[in-house]
């Protein structure tokens, strides 16, 4: 009977360390509301959506092209949701023409049920 070969396990650098990292079930020590209110305190009381627009204006009429497009960038990826919305307006004939279509192809399937 052949004995089943273990891979052998590697020894030297790599791996976990015992006692790395943070422990298990620790909370993280940065949160969003604590950013905020240190910007706040930083800032004279001034919210972040103010200073927001004014570095971005800053950029904007320092001519930072490159520092604009990350404003712009920034700005628009969190509005875009709110901003982009599609309409979608049919003529009356057009219409008029998906009724008749729809009415003919519910005839047709109710024409088949009626002959099983």
């Amino acid at each position: 009977m052949e004995k089943e070969l273990e891979p052998e396990k590697k020894k030297g650098p790599g791996g976990a360390r015992p006692g790395a990292g943070r422990p298990p079930g620790s909370k993280s020590q940065i949160t969003v509301d604590g950013l905020l209110a240190q910007v706040q305190a930083q800032t004279k009381g001034q919210d972040y959506e103010a200073l927001l627009i004014e570095d971005f204006l800053s950029a904007r009429y320092g001519d930072d092209k490159q520092l604009l497009l990350k404003y712009h960038n920034l700005i628009l990826n969190k509005v875009m949701n709110s901003l982009a919305k599609i309409e979608v307006t049919d003529s009356a004939d057009a219409v008029e023409a998906k009724k008749t279509a729809f009415a003919e192809a519910l005839a047709k399937l109710a024409g088949l049920n009626d002959t099983k």
